[in-house]
């Protein structure tokens, strides 16, 4: 019998792989299924699942085998664990609190601007039959900022949807979805995508690469700057149920009592 058929036990160590193999020794890159997994450890009886995740953080030592009472094994989220979740956690809280917060400059400019203005709305959206001829389909937008002008005229609300972006990865991932940016464009007259600054105050994108349907800002220092405008498309009224989902929803703050309060004082 040739060694190759032998157990890998009774192979001579000249043969057997080196303990210390570089490739051993690597350590797999982890990212949002393991720290999603991590969390689903951390919440449950800790029933191993024994696919390749599991094997990168018990590689990694993030988790941590247990041996229980009737022989069975169960998964520990270690200490290692847990400091990853606490940093994915924090870093999850650092993006969201920065594109919130250009979210919330956004809305304030539309709102300046005399607009009536909301944020995070769920809005119906019809998209193009798959195929000529076919059924028109419909999904639910979720623009980040939506407005409309100040008008009790149906034809002249001019509804203009803002898509915020503040990371690279999820720009380049938005713009490979064209039926998203399709709902937008159904829903708003100009559709636009604002583009927020990486840790070095660059842009995460440049106009050229937002399809030309759509304009694009960009942030220089705290001002937004228009890169490309957005071409104008005529529409008609919005639909009756994009105006009940309005009439439902509260519209951003306008001005506060004090600036009022101002204004109230200068016409004195």
């Amino acid at each position: 019998m040739s060694s190759a058929a032998l157990p890998l036990a009774s192979v001579p160590a000249s043969t057997a792989p080196a303990a210390n193999d570089s490739a051993l020794g690597t350590t797999p890159p982890l990212g949002r299924p393991h720290a999603r997994r991590l969390r689903e450890v951390y919440r449950s009886a800790g029933w191993p699942c024994q696919d390749l995740l599991e094997i990168e953080l018990l590689a990694t030592g993030m988790l941590q085998r247990v041996a229980g009472p009737a022989g069975h094994e169960t998964l520990r989220v270690t200490d290692a664990g847990i400091a990853y979740l606490a940093a994915t956690l924090l870093r999850n809280r650092s993006a969201l609190s920065k594109h919130e917060a250009l979210v919330e400059q956004v809305a304030g400019e539309m709102v300046r601007a005399g607009r009536i203005t909301w944020r995070g709305l769920g809005l119906r959206a019809q998209l193009p039959p798959d195929t000529e001829g076919g059924k028109a389909r419909w999904c639910i937008a979720r623009p980040d900022v939506f407005s409309i002008r100040n008008t009790t005229v149906q034809e002249y609300v001019d509804p203009i949807v803002h898509e915020i972006k503040v990371h690279r990865s999820d720009l380049l991932g938005d713009l490979r979805r064209p039926e998203k940016r399709a709902a937008y464009l159904d829903l708003g007259g100009e559709c636009w995508y604002v583009l927020g600054c990486d840790a070095k105050g660059r842009p995460i994108g440049a106009a050229d690469e937002v399809p030309a349907e759509c304009g694009v800002m960009l942030m220089e220092g705290r001002r937004l700057v228009v890169a490309r405008a957005a071409p104008r498309r005529s529409r008609q009224a919005l639909p009756l149920g994009v105006w009940m989902a309005l009439a439902k929803a509260t519209p951003v703050a306008g001005l506060n009592d004090d600036e009022q309060g101002m204004l109230g004082d200068c016409e004195a």
